[in-house]
């Protein structure tokens, strides 16, 4: 059966990094749901890219997947931070042992809700200093840290995607999705 990841969309989401790990993640064979924050309507990203989740977050509150993933960009960052939906499913997916993965501001949601704390990760710059006091910070394009995998910003995106993939179904199917990629 093909591993399950959740990708939660809010408004102002960064869109690059939405739509750059589900079409990673799809290639790779993951089964992927996008889950709107705000329900299962359409959700204006960070740069008015309108992105129509799969469902609503709601409604898979309870579900298990293999990763969660949270995208940045400032404003969508700030929605995951304020949300107790995201909180529960992500302190969920962290006791279960499940992928956490996180990039750009989104990790501000990870300190929020007490998820990693003290593990190594990164960061968008700009956020850098409120996550420092609780994480091993790293300036690192991409950092793994056991189940828990955080990036910088769009232009790691792919890279952050390939993290993911790596985790859920192994290096040989990076290898088999990377070179159509030109990466």
């Amino acid at each position: 059966m093909a591993p399950k990841a959740l990708i939660v969309l809010a408004p102002g989401s960064e869109e690059m990094e939405v739509v750059i790990a589900a079409a990673v993640l799809v290639r790779a064979g993951v089964s992927v749901t996008v889950a709107g924050l705000e329900g299962q309507v359409v959700h204006k990203c960070r740069v008015h890219v309108m992105i129509a989740p799969d469902v609503s977050l709601e409604s898979v509150k309870d579900q298990a997947f293999d990763a969660l993933i949270l995208p940045g960009g400032l404003t969508g960052s700030e929605r995951l931070v304020a949300s107790p939906l995201v909180g529960h499913i992500l302190r969920r997916h962290e006791v279960s042992g499940a992928l956490i993965a996180a990039i750009c501001a989104a990790p501000t949601a990870l300190k929020a809700h007490g998820v990693g704390l003290k593990k190594r990760i990164t960061s968008h710059p700009f956020v850098a200093d409120q996550l420092r006091e609780h994480y091993s910070y790293s300036e690192d394009r991409v950092v793994i840290d056991g189940q828990l995998i955080t990036s910088r910003a769009p232009g790691t995106a792919f890279e952050w995607a390939l993290a993911i993939v790596e985790n859920l179904v192994g290096k040989e199917k990076v290898e088999e999705i990377r070179p159509p990629l030109f990466l």
